[in-house]
Formats: C-alpha cells, sequence, structure tokens
C-alpha cells in the first residue's frame, strides 16, 4: 500500500467517525450535557482513540461538543434562546443563498423542484411527517447547492447542525406541517418563477414563523 493509499485509508475512518459522532448527537442517542468518553466511542465505532480524538475535536469547532478541564469532552447542550438565535443567523443567509439559487435556475434545476414540490405535497396530504422532514431537508440543501455560494453554505451548515435538535423536536409538533408545508411551496414556487426578491422575502417569512413557533414551545 503506497503513502497516499494510507492517508486516504486514514482520511476516510476519521470522517466516518465524525460523521458517526455528529448523528448521534443530532439524532439524541448522545444527550445534552453527557459525557464523550474516549474509549467507549472507539469499541462503539472501531476506531482508535487517536481517530476519535480528532473526531471530537472537529465536533467541537462545530459547537456540537465542548471540552471542560480535567473533566473531557461532553455534547454541548443549545439553550432554545442560543437556538433561536442560529434560526435568525440562518435567516439572513439563507435569504442570501435563495436569491442566488433563483438567478441560477437551468432546465435541470427547475425539473428537479417540481418533482420535490409534488413530492412535498404528496407527504403533506399523506400526513408523512418523516418524509416531509426529509424532503424539506433536501430543499434547503438543493437551494445552497444551486446558490453556489460556498461560504454561505460553509457557515449555514455548522450552524444548522448546532440548532438541529430544536428544529427536530419542532418539526414533529402536531399542526406544525400544516404551517410550515405552504411556506416551503411558496419558496419552491417563487425559484421556479426566478424571482429573487420573492424567494429572498418568503425564505426570510419562512425562518421568522419558525422563531415564533420556538417561542411557543
Amino acid at each position: 500500500m503506497t503513502t497516499s493509499d494510507t492517508a486516504q485509508k486514514r482520511l476516510g475512518t476519521l470522517d466516518d467517525a465524525i460523521t458517526a459522532i455528529r448523528s448521534s448527537i443530532l439524532e439524541g442517542e448522545f444527550a445534552p450535557h453527557q459525557r464523550l468518553v474516549e474509549v467507549d466511542l472507539c469499541e462503539q465505532f472501531g476506531v482508535s482513540r487517536a481517530v476519535v480524538r480528532n473526531a471530537l475535536l472537529k465536533l467541537t469547532s462545530e459547537g456540537l461538543v465542548e471540552h471542560l478541564p480535567n473533566r473531557g469532552a461532553r455534547v454541548r447542550a443549545i439553550s432554545l434562546d442560543e437556538a433561536i438565535e442560529i434560526v435568525e443567523a440562518r435567516a439572513a443567509l439563507e435569504a442570501l443563498c435563495a436569491r442566488k439559487a433563483a438567478e441560477r435556475m437551468t432546465p435541470e434545476a427547475r425539473e428537479y423542484l417540481t418533482e420535490l414540490r409534488a413530492a412535498i405535497v404528496d407527504a403533506l396530504e399523506s400526513g408523512d411527517l418523516a418524509e416531509y422532514s426529509m424532503l424539506h431537508q433536501r430543499l434547503d440543501h438543493y437551494i445552497r447547492d444551486l446558490s453556489a455560494h460556498h461560504t454561505s453554505t460553509q457557515i449555514l451548515e455548522r450552524l444548522q447542525a448546532q440548532g438541529a435538535r430544536h428544529q427536530f423536536r419542532l418539526s414533529f409538533r402536531p399542526g406544525r406541517a400544516a404551517r410550515s408545508g405552504p411556506e416551503h411551496l411558496e419558496i419552491i414556487d417563487a425559484l421556479l418563477a426566478e424571482d429573487a426578491d420573492a424567494v429572498e422575502e418568503a425564505t426570510i417569512s419562512h425562518l421568522k414563523g419558525v422563531i415564533t413557533a420556538m417561542r411557543e414551545s
């Protein structure tokens, strides 16, 4: 095996560990303030202690993990006030990405968004909240990709990871999909119309609604 092959294998192992631990935090397997013991994580995910240590450093930079003096790492708790601040920051960046996406529409993007819109309508009508949650995440990611605004995308990915636990709970609250669904459809319709002003306004309006719903919790 060449030196480059070894480096690539090591990199993949670290990426896998970061993804696995991040998912465990976001999905609630690891609770807020729970200690993250390196030896236990090595055994759970089948990686070395050095890989776990580097993965925790990466997740610390993302704001998902914190290190306490002489106590090691633990899952960082995001308060409701901080989660609201995160959404407020996201609103400006997501509105920018939405505007850029409207300016970069292509026939392929139009086809994809039309199909995604139909799938969202189907999920809403059938009451499939898990499917709807997955679809609106796909919409968020697609808008960022289409915008090609890499700086905003990088910041948004970090912010969204930090606020994901609050967002996840909110998405399954009774009646929430009935309010957010039409907002997502409005965003898609503005994109299909290539109306940058309208999609920016719809994005900000949607996230203001998210903040209102979070405060009502």
